[in-house]
């Protein structure tokens, strides 16, 4: 496989953000430099920390997609947990080092140069960081398949973000940190600015610092269950069972176990079928299900039994 094909199995929205944030990395880091600023530090650390996550995570993405092999037959689907895992060290990291330069700035206060080139970086900083911000909420809306237009991405993104695929959800939640950090970042140049109270450039960072912290906990804590093996969303579960109901011979569904491996799905499943079938007749339509729920692009691998239908209905639906 060329270098090309593999890249473009990465997922859209983590090379978006990598590229994003190492522009922002660079102009944030002179801008710190220049004028002395801890909250520009703590922010220039902040995107460091996402451009070299989201390229780390958007070459573990495409590697996911590799093909399942005799040795691993499930597929790779879980190693982009493991890579959002590592990437959650990196944040964690970045969160300390940033929570201990604000630190430093509160006890020992400072004033910063270059107001105007702060202030235009920080604003430069959030027009980039919102770009990023509203094209992982758009991949949201279009992984979960929703129709939402305009501003009701926003809300579609925030409803439909446990859905999305890791790396979307990664640069969904570092962003909003992100855009909310530098405005925060702003609002403390400015504030140390005009008021005299230089400490609050350290209060400042040290509100950063503990966002990084947060983010941390929640992108480690859901990464890893999927690294363990989790079920699949209920909404995924009633697509999957739709799908297999939709077949007029199948007529229950005994049993259904759907796993979630990275942004794919492993389905298992027992039905039931009409009764009075060969067994040539069951295997054609047990063949004909399967290839209808792998027409989905969120489903990976399906394994089917088949039973003749024993009059009762055992399937009731997704017990919320």
């Amino acid at each position: 496989m060329s270098l090309i094909n593999f890249l473009k199995k990465g997922n859209k929205s983590s090379g978006i953000a990598a590229l994003g944030n190492t522009v922002l990395a660079i102009v944030k880091g002179i801008a710190a430099a220049l004028s002395g600023s801890g909250s520009m530090m703590a922010t220039t650390l902040h995107s460091f920390a996402d451009a070299l996550n989201q390229g780390f995570v958007f070459v573990g993405s495409a590697l996911a997609e590799k093909a399942p092999t005799k040795r691993f037959p499930t597929g790779f689907g879980r190693v982009i947990n493991l890579f959002v895992l590592i990437a959650v060290i990196v944040i964690s990291i970045m969160a300390y080092e940033t929570l201990h330069k604000g630190w430093e700035l509160i006890k020992h206060p400072k004033a910063s140069s270059d107001l105007l080139l702060n202030v235009g970086v920080m604003l430069f900083a959030v027009v980039i960081d919102g770009f990023i911000l509203f094209k992982a909420m758009k991949e949201i809306v279009h992984e979960t398949r929703s129709d939402a237009k305009g501003l009701g991405v926003v809300s579609t993104a925030f409803k439909n973000v446990a859905l999305a695929a890791p790396p979307t959800r990664l640069v969904f939640y570092e962003d909003i940190i992100a855009t909310f950090g530098a405005l925060l970042a702003l609002g403390s140049i400015l504030l140390a600015h005009f008021t005299g109270l230089y400490f609050l450039d350290g209060v400042g960072t040290i509100l950063i610092g503990i966002l990084l912290v947060g983010i941390a906990i929640k992108i480690g804590y859901e990464n890893t269950l999927g690294l363990i093996g989790v079920a699949a969303p209920i909404e995924v579960e009633e697509r999957v069972a739709s799908i297999l109901l939709s077949d007029p011979d199948v007529v229950d569904i005994n049993k259904l176990r759907i796993l979630q491996e990275g942004r794919k799905y492993h389905v298992e499943s027992y039905i039931e079928l009409k009764e009075g079938y060969s067994l040539a007749v069951a295997d054609d339509i047990k063949f004909r299900v399967r290839d209808l729920l792998l027409k989905d692009p969120d489903i990976g691998d399906v394994t089917l039994g088949i039973l003749e239908t024993d009059k009762v209905q055992t399937w009731k639906g997704v017990e919320p």
